[in-house]
C-alpha cells in the first residue's frame, strides 16, 4: 500500500511538467516521454494496489471469522438467565445485523481507511517538496476538518448505539410475533401484534433517518474545509508564480496535489461514520465474547463468589463432573450441565441427594414467584411436582438443576465421586432441539465417546431403537432442520436417550412429555421411568399419572409447597391433590373420544 501510494505521487510532478512544457512551446515530441511515464504510473499504482488489498482484506477477514467463532462459543457459555432475560432476538441481531455491519467495515472500510492515511501523509509530505508554503496553505482547511469530525463522533456514537439496539428489539419482536402465529391467530391479536412490529419498526426508522440527517451535515462541513483549502492553494501559488519563485507548472502540481487530497481526506473523514456504526456492532460483539462464561468463578452464574478460597484453587472432582464440556446451554438438554446455584454448600453424603432451604426467587423485584420453599430429594427417589399453571413448578425445578440462582435460600446438591465425567444435574424439558446433522451425532452431545452398541443400548430403553432403524440410514440419518423431520415424541424419546448416556445421578425433567399426543405421552412415560431409574429425580408432572407412580408427591400453590405425600396418602387426605386428581379424572372420563391424529414435527 505503501508503494502504490508513493508512486502514485508521480502523476502530478508529471502533469506539471507537461504544463511546462507546453507553456514554454516545446515540440510535441517531447510529451511523448511524460506521457508514457503516466501509464507506467498508473499500471504500477493498479498492481501494488490490488495486492495490497488482497492482504489488508485477508488480515480482516481471518481477525472477523475468529471474533464470530469466539462469540458463538461464548454465546453456548452465557448463564440461560442472562440469556433469557436479553430474549433470542438480541443474539440474534448481534450474530447477524451486527456481524454484517462489522464484516462490511473489515472488507470495505479498513482497506480504504489504509490507502487514505497512507495518501494523506504522503501528499502532505509532497507538498512540503515542492514548497513549505504550499503545505501551510493546505493545513488552513485541517482545523475545520478536524472540527467536523470531532462534532460528527460526539453526535455518531450515542445514535448508532440506539440504532442496532433499536434493531435488536425490532427483531425481538418479529421472532415472538412469528414463532407464535398459531396463538396469536387463535386470541386474535394480530392488529396488536402488528401495531408492535409496526412501532419498533418505526423506532428504527427514525434512528436511521437521524443518522442520514448527520451525515448530511457532516459532508457540507467537508465541502467548506475543501474549498478553503484550494482557494489558499491557489492564492499562494498565483503570488509564487508572480514573483518567479516557482513555475506554473509546479503550482499547477500543488494545486493537483490538494484537490487529489480531497477523495482520501473525504474517504477517511466518512469512514468514521462507518467506523462509529461498526464500533457500536463490535461493541455488542465483544461485549458477548468477552463476557464471564456461566461456568467462570466469580461470574454471576457460579457457585463460588469471588472472594472464595475455592475459586481461585483448581476445580474438585464434584465440580469437574458437573461441567464436563463446558456446554451450559438449554439447546443441548439434557446433557447440558447445571450445577446448582445461590450458596452452595458443601456436604458429603454416600448417595446423591438435593436439599432446598428457604429458598425464594423473584425475575422481576417486588414480585416473587417462590416463597420459603424447604424441599429434600432422598437418594434414588423419584418426587413428583404438580400444580396449576403458575404455581412456580418449572421455577423450582431451574432452580434445582441450577438454571438461575435463587433470590433468597439455599439449593445443596452432594453426590459421591464418580469415575465418568458426566454431568451432575441434567434437565430435560418439553422444549428439546433436534441439531441439523446426523442422528448419532445429536445423541453424542451427552457422551461425545459413546459407541454405536451404547447408542443402541439407549435407544433401546427408551422404546425409540425400532424407529431410528427404520430410517433411511439408521443412525447415521440427518436429522433437523433440512433433514428427517421428527415427531414431538420421536424428539422427546431421543433427549431422553441422552439422559441415559449422560447418566447423571440427579435428573430434572420438566413437563417432558407434554407435547406429545394421547398415545405418545404413554410412550414417553413408560420411556421416563426407565430413564431415571437409579436416579434422584424431581419430574414437573403434565399428567398425574406421571404423580400417581411416583414415590412422594409435592404440592405446589402460589410459590409455596402445600402438600407433600404419597399418592393414596394425598387423595385420602381430601387436600389440594385430592382435587386436582378428582377434576383431571372427570375431564379425561368425560372428554370425547377422538381419533388419534399426527403430531406435528419439532422444528
Amino acid at each position: 500500500m505503501v508503494a502504490a501510494t508513493a508512486v502514485g505521487l508521480l502523476t502530478q510532478p508529471l502533469l506539471g511538467h507537461i504544463v511546462d512544457l507546453v507553456a514554454d512551446r516545446r515540440p510535441a515530441e517531447t510529451l511523448t516521454l511524460p506521457a508514457t511515464l503516466l501509464v507506467l504510473v498508473a499500471v504500477t499504482q493498479g498492481v501494488s494496489t490490488t495486492l495490497g488489498l488482497s492482504l489488508i482484506s485477508r488480515l480482516g477477514e481471518t481477525v472477523l471469522a475468529r471474533l464470530r467463532e469466539r462469540f458463538v462459543e461464548r454465546a453456548l457459555r452465557l448463564p440461560l438467565e442472562q440469556v433469557e432475560r436479553a430474549g433470542s432476538g438480541d443474539l440474534t441481531s448481534r450474530v447477524t445485523g451486527d456481524v454484517s455491519q462489522v464484516a462490511e467495515a473489515v472488507r470495505t472500510a479498513l482497506p480504504e481507511l489504509a490507502r487514505s492515511l497512507l495518501a494523506i501523509a504522503l501528499t502532505l509530505g509532497a507538498l512540503a517538496v515542492l514548497d513549505w508554503r504550499f503545505l501551510l496553505a493546505a493545513l488552513l482547511a485541517v482545523p475545520i476538518q478536524a472540527h467536523t469530525a470531532r462534532w460528527y463522533v460526539r453526535n455518531a456514537v450515542p445514535l448508532y448505539a440506539r440504532q442496532r439496539i433499536a434493531s435488536g428489539a425490532q427483531q425481538q419482536q418479529l421472532l415472538d410475533s412469528i414463532g407464535g402465529a398459531s396463538t396469536v391467530r387463535a386470541f386474535r391479536l394480530e392488529a396488536d401484534h402488528t401495531e408492535r412490529v409496526t412501532r419498533r419498526s418505526w423506532s428504527a426508522v427514525e434512528l436511521t433517518m437521524r443518522g442520514v440527517q448527520l451525515v448530511l451535515r457532516f459532508y457540507s462541513r467537508l465541502h467548506v474545509a475543501e474549498y478553503t483549502g484550494l482557494a489558499a492553494v491557489l492564492i499562494v501559488g498565483f503570488l509564487l508564480v508572480r514573483s518567479g519563485s516557482t513555475s506554473i507548472g509546479t503550482a499547477t502540481a500543488a494545486a493537483l496535489y490538494f484537490h487529489s487530497l480531497f477523495a482520501p481526506i473525504n474517504s477517511a473523514l466518512v469512514l468514521v461514520d462507518d467506523a462509529q456504526s461498526a464500533t457500536a456492532g463490535l461493541a455488542r460483539l465483544v461485549g458477548v465474547a468477552d463476557a464471564p462464561s456461566s461456568e467462570s468463578p466469580g461470574s454471576p452464574e457460579s457457585p463460588e463468589s469471588p472472594e472464595s478460597p475455592e475459586s481461585m484453587e483448581e476445580p474438585s472432582p464434584r465440580r469437574r463432573e458437573a461441567e464436563p464440556d463446558g456446554r451450559s446451554d438449554r439447546s443441548r438438554e439434557p446433557s447440558a450441565p447445571a450445577e446448582p446455584l445461590g450458596q452452595v454448600e458443601p456436604a458429603a453424603p454416600v448417595e446423591p441427594v438435593v436439599a432446598v432451604s428457604g429458598v425464594g426467587h423473584a425475575y422481576e423485584a417486588g414480585r416473587p414467584v417462590l416463597h420459603d420453599v424447604d424441599l429434600v430429594l432422598r437418594p434414588g427417589e423419584r418426587v413428583a411436582l404438580v400444580g396449576a399453571s403458575g404455581a412456580g413448578k418449572t421455577t423450582l425445578a431451574k432452580l434445582i438443576a441450577g438454571i438461575h440462582r435463587p433470590t433468597t435460600g439455599s439449593v445443596r446438591l452432594a453426590v459421591p465421586e464418580r469415575d465418568g465425567a458426566g454431568p451432575t444435574v441434567a434437565l430435560v424439558t418439553q422444549e428439546v432441539h433436534v441439531f441439523a446433522g446426523p442422528l448419532d451425532d445429536d445423541l453424542r452431545l451427552a457422551r461425545p465417546d459413546a459407541a454405536d452398541d451404547e447408542l443402541h443400548e439407549a435407544l433401546a430403553r427408551v422404546d425409540a431403537l425400532t424407529w431410528v432403524e427404520a430410517l433411511p440410514d439408521g443412525l447415521r440419518t440427518v436429522v433437523g432442520e433440512g433433514g428427517h423431520r421428527l415427531t414431538a415424541t420421536q424428539t422427546q424419546q431421543l433427549a431422553l436417550a441422552r439422559l441415559i448416556l449422560a447418566d447423571p445421578p440427579v435428573a430434572v425433567l420438566d413437563e417432558a412429555t407434554a407435547e406429545a399426543g394421547s398415545t405418545g405421552a404413554r410412550t414417553l412415560e413408560k420411556a421416563t421411568q426407565r430413564a431415571i431409574e437409579g436416579r434422584t429425580a424431581l419430574v414437573v408432572a403434565h399428567r398425574l399419572t406421571q404423580a400417581a407412580t411416583a414415590d412422594r408427591i409435592v404440592v405446589m400453590d402460589g410459590g409455596r409447597i402445600v402438600e407433600s405425600g404419597g399418592h393414596d396418602e394425598l387423595r385420602a387426605v381430601g387436600g389440594p391433590y385430592a382435587a386436582l386428581w378428582e377434576a383431571w379424572s372427570e375431564t379425561r372420563s368425560t372428554a370425547p373420544r377422538r381419533p388419534p391424529t399426527h403430531n406435528a414435527p419439532t422444528i
